[in-house]
């Protein structure tokens, strides 16, 4: 344990955070706002409850994971450790407090004032969040739970990914049946259900999995900044199946409020075939093509 968990409770906090439609874990866990007693900084404190030996190695894997990267927009981790409770065992991740909150909730908060989110705004954040996938890809890495509530947003609006628990190796190669179905269960745990890509619910026995699962993502992302909810949200909340929803291609709900090669690359990210689907290295490049709102365009009346 490092100097930085010298830390008092301040109370709890949000990091992300369970959205209505979230996939629950075995390993669940807590964050509480402590402040360190000796540089006086505030962090986010996530314990993670382990229950037994698969939980403890899965909370260790998220500490690998943070390890890989030093990045502007991945949340770095300060420190960590395991503390035992009696016969079971929390993992404490330490973790840097960001003051704006998750996306959701930005996204949420201009919902209730009856507004959406102007052009340029979601040109800056979303160029964030395509910067620190990209790095995560360039590694050979695939977040695989890409969603609003685990982008965190500084007060400068830039967007820090979180939650690297499902994160692992890009390229997955399937070639059996009991392959197929590992990878299947895996991502009904893992990866939230209406944010997961359409290979992920039905995985054939000869296939290779890769990191376009999180350019889907990042496409039902996108679509949640430009509409107030993602693309599949409210079909899982009606109870209807979005397994089968997501076989069917997008149809983008009609607006006025967005540039065209906005809503095309939106919808060239939503392919149900992955192999039609842009690299992140694509969507950059098409992002730099895009021009910012018109001035006068900060805000849009519902």
């Amino acid at each position: 344990m490092g100097q930085a968990l010298c830390v008092c409770s301040r109370g709890t906090v949000s990091l992300g955070g369970p959205m209505p439609h979230s996939t629950p874990r075995r390993g669940f866990s807590y964050v509480d706002l402590v402040e360190g007693l000796r540089d006086g900084h505030f962090y986010a404190l996530k314990r993670i409850l382990c229950h037994d030996k698969e939980d403890r190695q899965a909370a260790l894997h998220e500490v690998k994971m943070h390890g890989l990267f030093d990045h502007p927009n991945i949340l770095p981790l300060v420190d960590h450790c395991m503390v035992e409770k009696g016969a079971k065992h929390e993992a404490w991740l330490l973790l840097p407090y960001v003051k704006g909150g998750t996306l959701w909730s930005e996204v949420q908060a201009l919902r209730e004032k009856g507004t959406f989110m102007p052009e340029q705004r979601i040109l800056l954040i979303f160029h964030g969040i395509c910067q620190g996938l990209q790095a995560m890809h360039s590694k050979g890495y695939a977040h695989r739970d890409l969603k609003p509530t685990n982008v965190l947003l500084d007060e400068d609006d830039r967007p820090v990914l979180m939650d690297l628990g499902s994160m692992n190796q890009a390229r997955i190669e399937v070639s059996s049946s009991r392959q197929a179905m590992a990878v299947q269960d895996w991502a009904a745990q893992r990866c939230t259900i209406s944010y997961r890509a359409p290979e992920l619910f039905t995985v054939p026995s000869q296939c290779v999995i890769d990191e376009r699962t999180d350019i889907w993502s990042l496409g039902c992302v996108l679509y949640c900044m430009m509409f107030g909810e993602g693309p599949y949200d409210a079909i899982f909340q009606k109870g209807d199946s979005v397994a089968l929803a997501v076989q069917n291609p997008i149809t983008l709900p009609p607006t006025t409020r967005y540039s065209e090669a906005l809503q095309r690359l939106l919808s060239s990210m939503m392919m149900v075939n992955p192999q039609e689907r842009p690299s992140i290295n694509e969507v950059l490049h098409q992002l730099e093509g895009l021009q910012p709102a018109p001035a006068g365009q900060d805000t849009t009346q519902i």
